[in-house]
């Protein structure tokens, strides 16, 4: 890995971290954009040895965020996305958080999360994914007929297979959801004529997953033939460890102070985010 490849906005932000240990910080997130698509268990891993050094920066947890949602580890993806949201106040990755707590197992969590992101005006794009997350969720709560009202609205006036287009990819992932819909509702002949106009335009709109700009922005432009070794002991002022670990607080019971936290059943929020340096995630 090449630490110069790392993107010059996300270097600039490793500029506060000891300089012996900016390059080798820079080459992991080099290795966990390049990895990401193709082995994101090996990006995970490099973020995570980012973060070993680097835990206080926000970009570092972002990439940590990013690959742990790649390598579907939806609860530590989360974590560190609520972390990197409250460190560098980007408000961003309100669909991804969604889709966590709906992979998570909790529907209802996912719910709140979009219908407050869709109370605060967010554009297009975004409204499309938080859109999608949505009717997910209702079908994750067994309400598949307010799933199809949801997918329906967002296909337009009596949505037809003949409509879709290439290159509209929006769509068609609108498209992809109402098909599997569809064939879970028992309708074959109808769901299979909506998989198939999908497959002819775009077949990589049938993926069961939600795919972001925000996610793709990470992703650098080096190749990596295998992925490198990442067992390297932390060392100088920033390699810190996640406060949470250091207190000795099970993953388990932040799992749950964090969904007690997002179902409003706790004032403990306002006592760490104001705080710009700690580690844990609100």
């Amino acid at each position: 890995m090449d630490p110069r490849d790392l993107d010059p906005a996300v270097r600039s932000a490793l500029r506060g971290l000891d300089p012996r240990n900016v390059d080798r910080v820079a080459a992991h997130l080099v290795a966990a954009g390049t990895l990401v698509d193709e082995d994101a268990q090996a990006a995970l891993a490099h973020a995570r040895a980012a973060r070993d050094r680097a835990s206080r920066v926000a970009v570092v947890r972002e990439a940590v965020g990013v690959a742990a949602y790649h390598a579907e580890d939806y609860a530590e993806a989360a974590r560190e996305l609520r972390a990197y949201r409250r460190m560098s106040g980007d408000h961003g990755y309100r669909a991804v958080l969604a889709d966590c707590e709906r992979a998570l197992g909790r529907p209802e969590v996912a719910l709140r999360l979009v219908a407050e992101a869709l109370g605060e005006s967010p554009d297009e794009e975004e409204t499309a994914e938080l859109r999608l997350v949505e009717a997910g969720a209702r079908r994750d709560l067994g309400e598949h007929a307010a799933a199809r009202l949801i997918l329906e609205a967002a296909l337009g006036p009596r949505p037809s297979p003949d409509s879709l287009t290439e290159g509209d990819t929006t769509r068609l992932r609108f498209a992809a959801a109402y098909a599997d819909l569809l064939h879970a509702q028992g309708e074959e002949e109808l769901a299979q004529s909506w998989h198939d106009a999908v497959t002819a335009l775009d077949a990589d709109a049938l993926a069961d997953s939600v795919e972001f700009t925000e996610l793709e922005e990470l992703d650098q432009a080096c190749d990596v033939p295998t992925p490198v070794e990442v067992a390297e002991e932390p060392d100088g002022p920033d390699a810190a460890s996640d406060d949470d670990a250091a207190a000795g607080q099970s993953f388990a019971d932040e799992v749950e102070a964090e969904v007690a936290e997002l179902l409003g059943e706790t004032d403990d929020a306002a006592d760490t985010s104001g705080d710009p340096t700690t580690d844990q995630a609100p």
